[in-house]
């Protein structure tokens, strides 16, 4: 009997132990768990001087041009572009355009901003999205010919759109840039 007592005894040290065991193995998967699901490290803005700088960059250099006011034309855009380690964009991508007549300001503003984009840390490459508003402010009283411009537009206009799926990668999207032009 006494043999019995003692393997039980046993048995129950060595439960204790796998349960020891069973908690501290949790436990590290638990930590580890937390160490690789920890939130997003938060990143500087990619554009020198932040986000106010950008916006005030944008607008004081898209120069709507004289096609775009003939029109009446209005849309958004949304690019890709990838930046370097210098800040260089080494290629835009339209996603997305109502209109190509919108795209061509934005791209030269998007050009002129070279060497302005900052990066995540250990990154050769980052690529950002950014979407383009470009609204008509319209008079306070229109006429027919303005509604009858701008309606034009709208039935006319071709837009760029893709036609397979969009690999996104590990883009940042950034906030939106709104340009509003107003009729001479």
């Amino acid at each position: 009997m006494s043999y019995t007592k003692e393997r039980a005894g046993s048995r129950r040290k060595q439960n204790k132990l796998k349960l020891k065991m069973k908690k501290a193995i949790l436990s590290c998967w638990v930590l580890l768990f937390a160490l690789s699901c920890a939130a997003q490290q938060p990143l500087a803005f990619p554009f020198q001087g932040g986000r106010d700088v950008m916006r005030q960059f944008f607008k004081d250099n898209i120069e709507v041009p004289k096609n775009i006011i003939d029109k009446k034309a209005s849309g958004t855009v949304v690019f890709k572009f990838t930046a370097d380690t210098t800040g260089s964009i080494k290629k835009i991508i339209i996603y997305y355009a109502d209109d190509f007549v919108l795209t061509e300001p934005l791209i030269a503003a998007l050009k002129r901003s070279d060497r302005k984009w900052v990066i995540p840390f250990r990154e050769k490459t980052h690529d950002f999205i950014i979407p383009f508003r470009i609204s008509l402010l319209p008079p306070a009283t229109a006429n027919l010919a303005l509604q009858k411009a701008i309606f034009d537009f709208q039935k006319n206009r071709q837009p760029i759109l893709a036609d397979d799926q969009v690999p996104l990668d590990l883009a940042t999207l950034l906030p939106a840039i709104t340009i509003n032009y107003k009729l001479n």
